[in-house]
């Protein structure tokens, strides 16, 4: 995808909240995907150092507490609030100090559906300004390519390039 502005978005105001839902088809089985976005070994290769309550396995689990250095977005604390192996991941994630018009508290839901050999990642991020959703748009892209970069192999791409096409493509796909 590096060149172009194709988006993996949507962007929608719910009650007046923003709401940024991916979606993409992943070339690995369901519980490498899930392994991924649970096992902070992994997560530290493209989304950001994990450390917290874990299962026993090294992983994520329901109700655990967390503190994550994301490599975009800085330091955030979080819950895992749903946990349903190797389905569905439900966090609520807190920013200890945002800025000015920023959310204190988001919530992000991983969905993965197996496809064969591949899986599809629906992954929806809720609680932003609405406005603010483009931004948000391009950014959660870049992790997702980041997680599909991860996953196939390829060196990740780089932020600033990708932000410079996907900002204004998000800009232009406005809120529904």
């Amino acid at each position: 995808m590096t060149g172009d502005a194709s988006v993996l978005g949507s962007l929608h105001s719910v009650d007046g909240a923003g709401v940024v839902r991916m979606e993409d088809l992943l070339d690995t089985e369901v519980d490498d995907l899930w392994g991924a976005i649970t096992d902070p070994d992994r997560l530290a290769h493209w989304y950001g150092e994990v450390e917290g309550e874990l299962s026993q396995g090294g992983e994520l689990s329901q109700g655990g507490e967390f503190r994550v250095r994301i490599a975009l977005a800085g330091e955030r604390t979080g819950q895992v609030e749903a946990c349903e192996p190797p389905q569905r991941l439900v966090l609520t994630m807190r920013d200890p100090d945002p800025q000015p018009g920023q959310p204190e508290q988001t919530v992000i839901e991983a969905q993965l559906i197996a496809e064969g050999a591949q899986t599809r990642l629906v992954w929806e991020e809720r609680g932003m300004p609405v406005n603010l959703l483009p931004a948000y748009g391009a950014g959660i892209q870049i992790h997702a390519e980041h997680l599909a970069d991860y996953i196939s192999g390829r060196e990740l791409r780089t932020v600033e390039a990708r932000w410079n096409e996907l900002f204004p493509a998000y800009e232009a796909l406005g809120v529904s």
